[in-house]
């Protein structure tokens, strides 16, 4: 989600890959507050939803693996630290917690997709530079996932929540297990020079890019301005009945 990298020109394609990410979440959380606010009836377990939500975490994810490839390229070259990008993500996601915490307190996000990607982030690093052996790792971590019960651990998240103050239920949770595999395989579409494709200009393309490029920005404030637009909504749709 993060922009992971810092050269001379951006890479367009990459820009709206991760914008098109971002446009697709502000779709299922509009449709999430449709949902609380009864203008929506659906099931967030219907497989559509869970595929859905699945569509999001493969692009965002997998661009934070990618950017972390294009970003090892270039911190080599200007010989730039990482903390500045990292202090930025870790405050974002300790944000989250807060707010949710005040908020929703028996629903807070304690390890939400912020929260995963900063901490995929750090674990994907050193391998950045190894782009082959990174989606090797990554791609045997999803076929062991999909293939076998060896990283599901259905009852670590029950355990966790018995014994350490937790609640059950929270508003966004990301399991490490496959969505690890897809960072680690992220650095490979780097090498592989996707970030050169060339894109057509216009309008949509422009739109994508922009969201890509403001990725952390819109998916701190989009939840705030979406929500309170469906619960003006429905104050008058209430009022006028």
């Amino acid at each position: 989600m993060q922009s992971a990298y810092n050269t001379q020109k951006r890479s367009a394609f990459l820009d709206v890959y991760r914008g098109s990410a971002v446009l697709l979440m502000m779709i299922f959380h509009f449709c999430w507050d449709l949902r609380d606010f009864d203008f929506l009836t659906f099931s967030i377990h219907d497989p559509f939803w869970v595929y859905f939500r699945k569509v999001i975490l493969l692009l965002f994810l997998s661009a934070v693996g990618w950017s972390s490839y294009l970003a090892h390229i270039s911190m080599k070259q200007k010989k730039a630290p990482f903390w500045r990008r990292d202090a930025k993500l870790f405050c974002s996601a300790a944000g989250i917690s807060l707010v949710t915490y005040l908020a929703v307190p028996d629903q807070w996000i304690y390890f939400g997709i912020l929260h995963f990607i900063f901490i995929a982030s750090l674990i994907t690093r050193p391998f950045a530079g190894w782009p082959i052996v990174s989606a090797l790792i990554g791609a045997s971590i999803v076929f062991l996932y999909q293939l076998t019960h060896w990283l599901h651990f259905p009852n670590a998240f029950a355990m966790i929540t018995q014994y350490i103050s937790l609640p059950s239920r929270t508003l966004d949770i990301v399991f490490p297990f496959p969505w690890l595999g897809v960072v680690l395989i992220g650095p490979i579409i780097g090498h592989l020079r996707w970030h050169q494709w060339s894109l057509p200009n216009n309008l949509l393309t422009s739109i994508l890019a922009y969201m890509g490029r403001h990725a952390l920005p819109f998916y701190l404030l989009h939840q705030l301005v979406l929500y309170s637009l469906v619960a003006l909504s429905k104050i008058i749709a209430t009022s006028l009945l």
